[in-house]
This record gives structure tokens, C-alpha cells and sequence, in this order.
């Protein structure tokens, strides 16, 4: 009987460890939507990349986001043209920055925002802020 006790603790020892786990999980799932919802108006994907669509042409685009790059303290290290518009490298203290800029259409850009911690970390607050200082540049909401 001990022994049957014994298992029953140990498997809700476990049990309770593991459900413990869930509250982050539940908490990040909770500060997406809490983002969304207040209006920050910047999306992300799984690996922590931020993008976001703006109606502006990407001349106008890619000058906000060097402005806001300058604003922020990150030196532009380089740009070359892609396929469908922009790259742009930047690096801030201890971050690589890649920005890529693409044309939707004459009037619509896309940006996305990339900003790498040394190998396999991501900061999205960085990528975020960026496009936050780009679009006050460009004046939208």
C-alpha cells in the first residue's frame, strides 16, 4: 500500500511541476492579444520577426526607417536591392538589425524587422520599436 502511495505522490508531484509550465505559456499567449488589442499595430511571426504594412510608397518608407534607425542610435551599416525592394543591416551595441523593406504596390510597403541577439536570440522589443518610430515618422496610425 505504501508503495501505491508512493507512485500516486511522486506522479502528482509531476503532474503539478508540469502544469506549472502552463502559466507562461498562457501569459506570453495573453500579452500577443494584449498587444494586438491595444493597437501597437505590428505583427510577428513564431521565430520573433516583426512586420508590419504601410500605406506609403517604399521611397518614403525606407527614408522613415533610416531616420528612425538614426533616431534610435543604430548605425546602418549597408543596403542592397531585393527582388521585390530593400535590405537595409544595421548594428546597435550588442544587435545585428536587418530591415527588409518590399513593395506591395506603388502605394503599400511592407517592413520587417529583425533584431539578433548573438545567435539564437531574437529581440523582438527592438524589431518593434523600430517599425513603431517608422510609422511616427511617416505620420500614421
Amino acid at each position: 500500500m505504501k508503495q501505491i502511495l508512493k507512485s500516486y505522490g511522486l506522479l502528482f508531484c509531476l503532474l503539478t511541476f508540469s502544469l506549472n509550465g502552463c502559466a507562461p505559456v498562457g501569459l506570453t499567449l495573453f500579452g500577443v492579444g494584449a498587444g494586438v488589442a491595444t493597437g501597437t499595430s505590428v505583427s510577428y511571426t513564431l521565430d520573433g520577426v516583426a512586420y508590419r504594412t504601410f500605406t506609403a510608397p517604399l521611397p518614403q518608407v525606407e527614408s522613415a526607417t533610416r531616420t528612425a534607425l538614426n533616431k534610435m542610435g543604430i548605425k546602418i551599416e549597408g543596403t542592397a536591392k531585393t527582388e521585390q525592394g530593400k535590405a537595409i543591416k544595421a548594428i546597435g551595441n550588442d544587435r545585428e538589425i536587418e530591415v527588409e523593406l518590399e513593395m506591395v504596390s506603388a502605394k503599400t510597403t511592407r517592413i520587417r524587422t529583425v533584431a539578433k541577439q548573438g545567435v539564437f536570440l531574437k529581440d523582438r522589443a527592438t524589431a518593434t520599436e523600430i517599425i513603431l518610430q517608422t510609422e511616427k515618422i511617416l505620420g500614421t496610425t
